[in-house]
Order: structure tokens, then C-alpha cells, then sequence
């Protein structure tokens, strides 16, 4: 079953909700993800630096806010219609605060921790003065508890220091991503138009994917003198950034359009598709193209543990978020995508000690059978179609 078709059965069961008029994204959405550009890459130099056992966690912790604040930014912009002179100047501030947030991310848990939980707080707060023009009152709850709460609680965090801050934030992280879900009741009378949030995600997806170009280009245009495995190992990478875009964008984006559209359930897709999954799909390709600055400049040297871990490890976390995606969408296995994921782990233990090209030129085979496999499935359904009628 394709995943058209399992939206298909899947809207016949449920019910479609009432549909919206279509909503595009503006030009200053567009020009707010510019900051979010500049954010990732602080996160992926942050997470580069450190890259050791804790530097996962404390790297993941400060992309929660940042990414929280794209997220809701997004919500109200779907929610609402916010071209207009006052909401341009509300989705500016958020910007500016994610741009503060972003400066202050090299040194986060050093000297500019107040400077990033400042920051967040005022993006939580200008959200909220925005969502404020909803009459009912429907997104005050979600949204106030990133002013009332987990604002206050990342600045509290910028004040203290080691695990003491590292504590406060992830509080602070876990109680913005438990909102949607506690207050979910709250939200069934929101009304989301269903083409605009696939659109938002892709474009998120395509600015971490620029992520990965960079992390590919940059070591290799410092290189003194490039060589042949240099060169190669470009080449390995960039096959593998082009089959993570082919995962997402050939065939994912538009099952979740088409699912967010016809489900009779959306607020719930909303939340599980778009919020939460998307944050494991973003934060795996970040981890994916540090791995890709740590190795394609050294083609020959021998894989260690934590380039194993960025690069297949986010390897697997972005697939098996695919697999979770469909479940929820469709109540269906992704069955190439979840083997391809279980194959991944499989090979990561082997791939300390290799070099990096070898590793590099594997992942990127595995995953481009995967989406020729895939292809071939999504045409042997369509030719089997119109027999079946």
C-alpha cells in the first residue's frame, strides 16, 4: 500500500475535517527562516566543538528553544492571517530574538547564558502578543506557558552554571514540548490550513539539508591542496545529502499534506507529524552534517566512535522518525525504511577504525538503494492500479 493510498482508507474511515481555504507562505515567514539559517549552524558548530559524550545532550538542549520558537511562529502564522504591518513587525521581534539566541549559543553555558534565556523569553512573549488577536482564547494556554514558565526558567538557567543550568534548561525544554500534548483538548476548535504546515516543515528540512552542503564544502574549499579521496569524499557526502532530500521530499512531504488534509483527527497529526517529529527529522541532519565536517577532510584516516555516532546514528534516527511518521498517518509499517534503519545499526559498531571514505561511500550506497527500492515499489503500485479498476 502506497502512502496515498493509506491516506485514502484512512480518510474514508475518519472523516475529512470541514476544508480551509488554501494559505501560502508570506515573504516575511521567509525571510524570518534566514535567521534559523544562521541558528543551525551555531548548533552544528556548537555540537562540532563538542562532540563528546555529553555533548549530544547539551547540544540538544539548546536546539529545543530555538526550534520551539520556529514552531511557534509557524503555528500562528497558519492559524491566523498575518500579512499585515503588525504582524510583520511581530515576526521580525521573534526573529530578532532568534538571531540573539543564535549569537549567544557558542558561549550558552558560559558567559551568554542570560543573553540566550533572555532572548527565548522575549520570542515566548512577542508569540504570545501576537496570538493575543484570537478572540477565544483557544492558544493563550500553549503559548503562555512558554511566557509564564519555560521563559522565565531558561533565564533562571542563564544565571546559574554547570549541571545546575544544564538542569534548569532541560526543564524548561521539556515543558515546551509537553504543552500541545497536555493541553490538546484545549486545542480540538483550532482550524489549521493544511497545506501551509507541510510547506513550513519542508522548507526547515531544506535549510538543515543546507547545513549538511555546508558541512560538506567548507572542509574541503580550506583543504591546502585538494586530493583524489578529498575529492571523493565529497562526492560520497553529497550522494548521501541527496538521498536524505529524495527520503523527505520525493514521496514523505506530500503523504503528510495529503494526510494532514483529508485526517479527521488533524490537531493530533498536527501535533505528532509536524511539531515532534520534526524535531527528531532536524536535529538528525544536523547531527548528519557535523558528522560529514569531521570526516569528508580526511579521507584516509580511520573512523572514530563519535563520527560513527553523528553519521549513522542520525542516519538511523531519520529514518526510523519516518517509520514512526507513517504509523501515525496511516496506521501502516514503513517496511523499507525501518530495514534500511535496522541495517544502519547494524553496520555502526563495525565502523570505528575504518576510513572515513569507506564509511562515508557505504551509508551513502545503503541509502540510495533504499530510495531506488522505494521507487520501485511506488511504480509497480501504480502500474498495478489501473489494472485493478
Amino acid at each position: 500500500m502506497t502512502a496515498v493510498e493509506g491516506a485514502v482508507e484512512l480518510g474514508s474511515e475518519a472523516g475529512a475535517e470541514a476544508e480551509v481555504e488554501e494559505k501560502k507562505v508570506t515573504w516575511a515567514e521567509a525571510y524570518f527562516d534566514l535567521v534559523f539559517v544562521f541558528a543551525i549552524t551555531q548548533i552544528s558548530n556548537l555540537l562540532y566543538l563538542h562532540h563528546g559524550a555529553g555533548g549530544l545532550p547539551r547540544a540538544l538542549v539548546v536546539f529545543i528553544p530555538v526550534y520551539w520558537c520556529w514552531v511557534g511562529t509557524t503555528v500562528q502564522a497558519n492559524v491566523r492571517d498575518v500579512d499585515s504591518p503588525r504582524d510583520r513587525f511581530g515576526i521580525f521581534g521573534v526573529g530578532l530574538c532568534g538571531l540573539l539566541m543564535a549569537l549567544a549559543l557558542p558561549d550558552a553555558y558560559g558567559d551568554r547564558g542570560v543573553l540566550f534565556g533572555a532572548a527565548y523569553w522575549g520570542a515566548r512573549l512577542t508569540l504570545l502578543w501576537l496570538i493575543t488577536r484570537i478572540g477565544n482564547g483557544v492558544w493563550r494556554g500553549p503559548f503562555g506557558i512558554g511566557a509564564a514558565i519555560s521563559g522565565p526558567l531558561l533565564l533562571t538557567g542563564g544565571l546559574l552554571h554547570g549541571d545546575a543550568r544544564l538542569a534548569c534548561w532541560a526543564a524548561g525544554a521539556l515543558i515546551d514540548l509537553s504543552g500541545p500534548t497536555l493541553l490538546r483538548h484545549r486545542l480540538a476548535r483550532v482550524t489549521y490550513h493544511p497545506g501551509h504546515l507541510p510547506e513550513r516543515f519542508g522548507l526547515l528540512i531544506l535549510v538543515a539539508l543546507g547545513e549538511s552542503i555546508v558541512g560538506t564544502g567548507a572542509p574541503a574549499a580550506a583543504a591546502a591542496h585538494l586530493t583524489d579521496g578529498e575529492l571523493a569524499s565529497v562526492v560520497a557526502a553529497f550522494t548521501i545529502s541527496c538521498a536524505l532530500w529524495w527520503i523527505y521530499f520525493a514521496h514523505a512531504n506530500e503523504a503528510m499534506r495529503y494526510a494532514v488534509t483529508v485526517a479527521g483527527y488533524r490537531r493530533d497529526l498536527v501535533r505528532q507529524v509536524f511539531s515532534y517529529a520534526h524535531l527528531a527529522l532536524v536535529a538528525a541532519v544536523i547531527a548528519i552534517a557535523v558528522g560529514f565536517h569531521m570526516t569528508v577532510a580526511h579521507p584516509g584516516h580511520p573512523l572514530d566512535p563519535a563520527s560513527v555516532g553523528l553519521l549513522y546514528g542520525g542516519s538511523a534516527a531519520y529514518l526510523l522518525t519516518f517509520g514512526y511518521t507513517r504509523w501515525v498517518m496511516f496506521r501502516v509499517p514503513a517496511y523499507t525504511r525501518m530495514a534500511a534503519a535496522a541495517l544502519v545499526l547494524a553496520l555502526a559498531p563495525v565502523m570505528p577504525g575504518v576510513p572515513a571514505l569507506s564509511a562515508l561511500a557505504a551509508l551513502a550506497v545503503l541509502l540510495v538503494v533504499l530510495n531506488a527500492v522505494e521507487e520501485y515499489r511506488i511504480r509497480r503500485g501504480r502500474r498495478r492500479a489501473p489494472a485493478a479498476e
